[in-house]
């Protein structure tokens, strides 16, 4: 008889946004008449761009001609879109990344968890917690999870660090013997960000230690703040312990078109069966080549568009937009006397719960009398219940009429 890999059975539970979608879906099937606003899964509802629109419909058309037609491209992608995100997201900012530490994929979510497929079996895994269900499920199927604690609400063999109000948000360095940690800033769920100090500190340890930074930044785009940096390659020594993964999803819309990239720097160097050294990068090259066809043409024609004079402004406003519906969210929380944080460099803003409520019981609060979709925190980890994330990503309209049927809640 055919065997199953077993640690699909160590899971716990549905994938949050699953679960959340089938509430959802069984509060709108019973209540046809009720106006329902999603502030809960992070995707966006600008279109996109007219740049990037453009982009699309001319490669489109080049793909109708023979003599253009482009059939398998490298898997690691066009040099022009290469090319241009090293231009724009690093030389920029005076960070040296080359074209080929540069691989283009359908998405972060699909990099951060195949990632892990580079590492040995006995790879010890740190994450924050709350976390983005990916870290720490991607690894359950690998089995580097350990047996699953119900009552800690945590894998064993995992080590988790609080990201909490308690210590601003900041995770401290683990303690005991961790190989690889994921850090995600601007964070998910709870929108705030590492500084740059922050991150120094990470990056020496990691050095020190001979241990991998899986650093997810996603949400780039959105940093208001000066002292928080746009990639850990801007913190001196991170070419040597770090991964980063960058997104074209939420800061251009490209949720449904899909489009991400990852940078693998070739300093990057883990350790072999024999104790010697070998390259990440060959390796996730190897990976790569092997189970990936690459994105397609036109899809990186519009995401090279995003560097354009013409596309960054257009992708500037989207952002913008979205960055005032998190202010109007914030303010309105905080104007209510509700705890609430992030919002100023993500598109994210984390509450705490009123009177304490537990988190899946103030969703289904927020749903059934207010009709608004959140996120609650207990599914990003323990240390997130009692807290819940909404999302910026609705229109500003719906942004509003959300926040105050949360205020009139009894």
């Amino acid at each position: 008889m055919f065997k199953v890999n077993q640690n699909y059975g160590r899971l716990q539970g549905s994938y949050l946004f699953s679960e959340i979608a089938r509430r959802v879906a069984a509060y709108t099937e019973a209540h046809p008449e009720k106006d329902v606003i999603r502030l809960g899964i992070g995707d966006v509802t600008r279109p996109l761009a007219p740049a990037v629109v453009e982009a699309i419909k001319r490669a489109a058309d080049e793909m109708a001609q023979p003599g253009a037609f482009r059939g398998y491209g490298p898997e690691q992608g066009y040099d022009f879109l290469r090319e241009a995100i090293v231009a724009g997201d690093y030389a920029a900012r005076g960070v040296s990344i080359s074209t080929d530490e540069i691989f283009v994929s359908d998405g972060s979510k699909c990099d951060t968890g195949n990632m892990q497929e580079l590492f040995s079996e006995d790879c010890k895994i740190a994450v924050t917690d709350p976390v983005y269900p990916v870290y720490v499920d991607t690894n359950v199927m690998a089995g580097r999870s350990g047996g699953f604690d119900a009552e800690r609400g945590e894998y064993s063999a995992i080590t988790y660090l609080p990201v909490t109000v308690e210590n601003n948000f900041v995770p401290a360095l683990p303690r005991g013997d961790v190989d690889a940690v994921y850090l995600c800033s601007p964070n998910n769920p709870t929108g705030t960000a590492l500084k740059s100090a922050d991150l120094k500190k990470w990056v020496d340890w990691a050095n020190a230690n001979g241990a991998l930074i899986l650093f997810d930044g996603a949400y780039e785009r959105f940093i208001t703040s000066t002292d928080v940096p746009h990639s850990i390659y801007e913190i001196d020594g991170a070419k040597t312990c770090a991964i980063e993964f960058r997104s074209f999803s939420k800061t251009a819309g490209f949720t449904g078109t899909r489009c991400a990239y990852t940078v693998v720097p070739k300093e990057l160097f883990g350790k072999g069966e024999n104790g010697e050294d070998v390259s990440l990068h060959a390796m996730w090259n190897r990976r790569h080549s092997t189970k990936f066809n690459g994105v397609s043409y036109i899809i990186q024609r519009g995401a090279e568009a995003t560097y354009s004079q013409e596309g960054a402004a257009q992708v500037r406003r989207d952002i913008d937009a979205y960055m005032e519906n998190a202010r109007i969210i914030l303010d309105g929380l905080r104007g209510a006397g509700i705890s609430a944080y992030g919002g100023a460099d993500s598109p994210y803003v984390w509450l705490k719960t009123p009177g304490g409520m537990k988190s899946w019981d103030f969703f289904d609060k927020l749903l059934t009398e207010a009709n608004v979709v959140g996120t609650p925190g207990s599914g990003f980890g323990r240390a997130g219940e009692g807290y819940f994330r909404l999302t910026a990503f609705g229109t500003k309209e719906n942004t509003q009429k959300a926040i105050e049927r949360l205020k009139n809640l009894k």
